[in-house]
């Protein structure tokens, strides 16, 4: 299996089995996500699994008509998201967590038999294959944490989220671009990983910028789940403070 689909797959294994461990009360706990329930949160994940499974099959355009039927006009991604889950809202635990693994397993299954250069869209434009793997890794660990974090368990982070460092910063163009802002010039990363090892993204030309600390709290801000004045992330360079504003590992 490759390893972005590898990381992925593992990164599944962890929300799965969570899943089967919560309660039926657990559910309807409020999350970090505004508004949303645990369960408002796995449905996302369903529906975004989901989205990508027709991204990858090449009906991304048709999936996209279809689930937005009588949900109306949406001002941004957010909420085309809330609104989404708000029209699936209420669904069983039971019935969560079956969709959740028949999406899980079946987007698995076409991502890794698929060419991982293969062009497809997505919801920030058209993207290789293995980019969209990736984006999922990142959207998945995102809201696994998000489920730990309203039923009180915590997780160890793992080696797979380099893979989600590292997305980061290959985006930082398209995450300025949302700001409307441009990068003065090529970043760099110096991380560390939760084992101690060694995160290095860097640039073909020298970097003007460079973001150095911790891997995963750089995940946590990229995710909007912790600010970085709450980490021990420094910068140095024109971009550096826009930097740690505007990373992003999501659409």
């Amino acid at each position: 299996m490759d390893e972005f689909v590898g990381a992925l797959a593992q990164q599944q294994i962890e929300l799965r089995e969570l899943l089967d461990d919560m309660a039926p009360s657990d559910w309807q706990r409020p999350s970090r996500c505004e508004g949303w329930t645990a369960g408002d949160v796995v449905l996302h994940v369903a529906q975004t699994n989901e989205m990508a499974i027709a991204s990858a099959e090449g009906r991304f355009a048709d999936f996209l008509t279809e689930i937005g039927r009588d949900v109306g006009p949406a001002s941004d991604v957010d909420e085309g998201a809330d609104r989404v889950v708000e029209k699936e809202r209420g669904l069983p635990p039971d019935a969560l967590r079956d969709r959740y693994r028949t999406g899980a397993d079946t987007l698995l299954r076409l991502l890794d038999v698929g060419d991982p250069h293969t062009r497809v869209q997505w919801v920030a434009g058209e993207l290789s294959l293995r980019t969209l793997t990736t984006t999922r890794l990142a959207e998945t660990w995102i809201h696994t944490g998000d489920v730990a974090d309203a039923v009180g368990r915590t997780l160890v982070p793992g080696a797979r989220l380099r893979h989600i460092a590292r997305l980061a910063w290959r985006t930082l163009p398209y995450a300025f671009s949302r700001a409307g802002r441009s990068l003065q010039g090529p970043v760099a990363f110096e991380l560390r990983g939760p084992d101690g090892d060694e995160w290095k993204f860097v640039p073909d030309e020298p970097a003007v910028t460079t973001i150095r600390g911790d891997g995963v709290e750089l995940c946590l801000v990229a995710a909007r789940r912790i600010s970085p004045s709450h980490t021990g992330l420094i910068g140095e360079g024109p971009d550096a403070e826009a930097i740690l504003d505007f990373v992003r590992t999501y659409a």
